[in-house]
């Protein structure tokens, strides 16, 4: 017995070792010169590196540089007295000459009437971290910059996460305290009208250039309020472009346009970060010129390029109130079907909008475009079954089953692979009912060399494949002036 718990405290003790070095070696990543916006922050004079600190759940913070204690106390005073009212600089940017001069100004003025004995680098520090806090986002300015940088969480003030081509590591930036991540979630929420407060702990934003914004602040988020941002390319990514990426083949590509183009519903499936939303703006671009599209989203991402497009997002109640101004993506998706629309998109599915979603596909809106979250198209249908049951209308499995099955066409599954890549895993179409079950057919799968196992591979190095099946629909096709080659499909193979 002795024996076996001393071979479990060894196993321990040489995982926390392992953790240890994993850290260590991520924060070596951020070291490279070909990626200057993960670095380490420059080390101002000032600048002091801490101790480690230990968090209450166990986890070892590694030591990281701070602003000194002076000039964080003195940006925590100065913040609020360098503005004329709270939100003057709510839509001001980082890149504004004009606004920083003003700032600096207004900053030399009331340090001047302090009387303070600061050194150059104190002052030099205190002027960046100023502006990152007024006309930026504070410490994490310099991620929101780095268009290497896909996704940003802030996870309390002394860890930072960043992921980059798929990875996910700790970065060496830091916020001063709890007041200072509070101050810039507030910059974010306050421009759109929504509150963050304790009758509204949690909010969803946008931030000028459409990166998605999550807020969970006091008392839900146990070590501090918690940011998560979802950046997107400063370029549209065309359908060009994810072929070049390798996120989908040529052959795909047509066939998913030809889809589109033929005003099939489709719905597109993932999990959380597997690129949903990106592929949905993708295949938005196929919509005719000449057709009325009306978006509708929780926070506005998508980004269509066409002339006559209408973009709709939820808006929360009035504050001090329950209801009052509130817009739920319910609501919106029922107001569409009196704005005469060609096509309906939108951006996920998570409640019982899915239901009335259902009924405008069923309805004469062909062509309507949506996302759920799902690892697989068999599991999308049981999580359209779901939302459809969270509307309230209390109507039976089967009758719901068959709304799925006469509405939706086609399945699109997004996944992220273990090596980080995104791609399209796997296209099935929904070929009706049989019996009390939906029937579905694989159309392409992305597969591995040397992969046994049947349904889509999770490494990466894979393409995607036809299975050699052709969808009932292809004849549809010809009549939008599509004539795709059977061997697109793999047939005869």
């Amino acid at each position: 017995m002795s024996s076996f718990l001393s071979k479990r405290l060894q196993d321990q003790q040489k995982r926390e070792a392992d953790e240890k070095a994993n850290r260590e070696a991520a924060f070596k990543g951020f070291d490279e010169p070909t990626d200057p916006g993960l670095a380490e922050p420059a080390a101002a004079s000032t600048s002091i590196r801490t101790a480690e600190e230990t968090l209450d759940t166990g986890y070892v913070v590694p030591s990281k540089v701070r602003t000194s204690s002076r000039v964080a106390q003195l940006r925590k005073q100065l913040r609020p007295k360098m503005l004329a009212f709270p939100d003057e600089a709510d839509l001001w940017h980082r890149q504004d000459t004009e606004k920083q001069k003003l700032l600096i100004d207004r900053m030399r003025t009331i340090l001047s009437k302090m009387n303070l004995d600061l050194t150059a680098g104190e002052i030099e520090e205190l002027k960046e971290g100023l502006l990152n806090d007024l006309l930026g986002f504070g410490a994490i300015q310099p991620l929101v910059e780095n268009r290497q940088c896909s996704e940003i969480m802030v996870n309390g003030p002394s860890v930072i996460f960043a992921e980059t081509k798929g990875k996910l590591r700790e970065t060496e930036y830091v916020f001063d305290d709890e007041d200072h991540v509070l101050w810039t979630a507030q910059r974010i929420v306050r421009p759109l009208q929504r509150s963050l407060n304790r009758a509204n702990p949690m909010v969803d934003a946008r931030l000028p250039d459409g990166s998605r914004v999550h807020i969970v602040t006091l008392p839900s988020a146990l070590q501090g309020t918690t940011l998560t941002i979802r950046k997107f390319p400063d370029k549209r990514l065309t359908i060009a472009d994810l072929v070049k990426f390798g996120s989908i083949t040529e052959e795909l590509a047509l066939f998913l346009e030809a889809c589109v183009v033929s005003r099939l519903n489709v719905v597109v499936a993932g999990g959380t970060g597997s690129g949903k939303t990106t592929l949905l703006n993708v295949l938005s671009s196929f919509i005719p010129e000449d057709e009325r599209i009306i978006t509708v989203e929780d926070s506005a991402e998508l980004n269509l390029a066409q002339r006559h497009v209408v973009r709709l997002e939820t808006a929360p109640p009035l504050p001090g109130t329950k209801t009052d101004g509130r817009l739920e993506i319910r609501d919106l998706v029922k107001g569409t079907l009196r704005m005469r629309p060609d096509r309906l998109v939108i951006g996920e599915c998570r409640s019982g909008e899915a239901l009335d979603m259902l009924q405008a596909m069923n309805t004469g809106h062909d062509g309507s475009l949506t996302t759920v979250h799902a690892n697989t198209p068999r599991d999308a249908v049981a999580r359209l079954e779901t939302l459809c049951l969270m509307a309230g209308m209390d109507l039976p499995v089967f009758v719901i089953r068959q709304q799925i099955a006469s509405a939706v066409n086609l399945f699109v599954q997004q996944a992220r692979l273990k090596d980080g890549s995104r791609k399209v895993v796997q296209v099935t179409e929904m070929q009706g009912m049989e019996g009390e079950n939906v029937t579905l057919q694989d159309i392409f799968v992305y597969r591995t060399p040397g992969q046994k196992n049947q349904g889509y591979s999770h490494e990466g190095g894979g393409k995607v494949e036809p299975t050699g099946f052709r969808p009932n629909f292809a004849d549809k096709f010809k009549q939008y002036g599509y004539n795709l080659s059977a061997k697109i499909f793999g047939v005869g193979k």
